[in-house]
């Protein structure tokens, strides 16, 4: 297999850069052993942009995500190096405090794959979600997050509102999730496996939320997911991870349609089969 990463990305996108990252480096100490999660990878977002990072579990697309937001877990780290740029700005040097402002205004956000996980269960929904709200939208708190929920295609915002999380379907969890990081209005959101866990009709409709305000708000996303069919449907372009390593770039039509590398081919297989010429309306 060539694990050369291409760089004929398309230039399918006008827009300026946002996210920049170059030959970022990720390794773990697991007891006497490194494990090199994230192996010198590079890769680019672009205003308003979709992007996926495709790859098995233990590829490393995950952990590339948390790395570039500095959420990484509480791990031991053997070596954290690279240059990463988000709008300009250099991410490894920016202290904390400044790395929560940016997250809380305007800057980046995250879904994590499991709501219930990261949702608190002793908090109502409206508070958990009005705390994550941009103070520069113009409206009061409550109002906006009722617009949020209603965003986010959850009905009747003031009940739910007064609703914990373990009362929500695991769909709506999902959506509150999502509301929670839009909260902040964000220039770049990452989503981590987002449709994980779901049912098939429940994955349709989150999948359809996130596209709707992607296109809405002019927002960049990364997409985190193994399922070569979600990145089909949403996604402009597409990362391929393996062992660390990106093997393989391209437009997302273009990896459909000539995957250069076989570890791509057989996740292109193993994906559930959408239309990757077909986007939500």
């Amino acid at each position: 297999m060539n694990t050369s990463q291409d760089s004929d990305i398309p230039a399918s996108s006008s827009q300026p850069l946002l996210l920049d990252v170059k030959d970022l480096h990720v390794h773990l100490r697991i007891g006497n052993q490194i494990v090199r999660a994230v192996d010198g990878i590079s890769l680019e977002v672009r205003h308003g942009e979709c992007v996926g990072i495709v790859g098995e579990s233990g590829s490393g697309k995950s952990t590339t995500a948390r790395a570039i937001t500095k959420l990484m877990p509480n791990v031991s780290l053997a070596r954290f190096s690279g240059d990463l740029r988000f709008d300009g700005l250099d991410l490894l040097a920016m202290a904390d405090r400044d790395l929560r402002r940016l997250r809380k205004d305007s800057g980046f956000s995250m879904i994590f794959q499991d709501p219930l996980g990261y949702l608190n269960p002793t908090q109502r929904i409206g508070k958990q979600i009005g705390e994550a709200v941009s103070r520069d939208g113009g409206l009061s708190r409550e109002q906006s997050v009722w617009s949020l929920l209603d965003e986010v295609g959850l009905p009747d915002a003031r009940n739910l509102v007064r609703r914990y999380p373990h009362e929500l379907s695991g769909g709506m969890r999902q959506r509150v999730m999502i509301a929670i990081a839009l909260a902040s209005r964000p220039k770049l959101l990452f989503a981590d496996e987002p449709t994980t866990a779901l049912d098939a009709t429940v994955q349709l409709q989150v999948l359809q939320t996130l596209y709707r305000v992607q296109r809405e708000r002019n927002m960049a996303v990364v997409i985190i997911t193994h399922d070569l069919g979600v990145v089909a449907e949403l996604c402009d372009r597409v990362y391929v991870m393996h062992s660390g390593k990106v093997i393989e770039t391209a437009a997302t039509q273009d990896l459909f349609a000539r995957p250069r590398h076989a570890y791509s081919a057989r996740l292109i297989d193993l994906s559930t089969h959408l239309n990757p010429t077909e986007r939500y309306a």
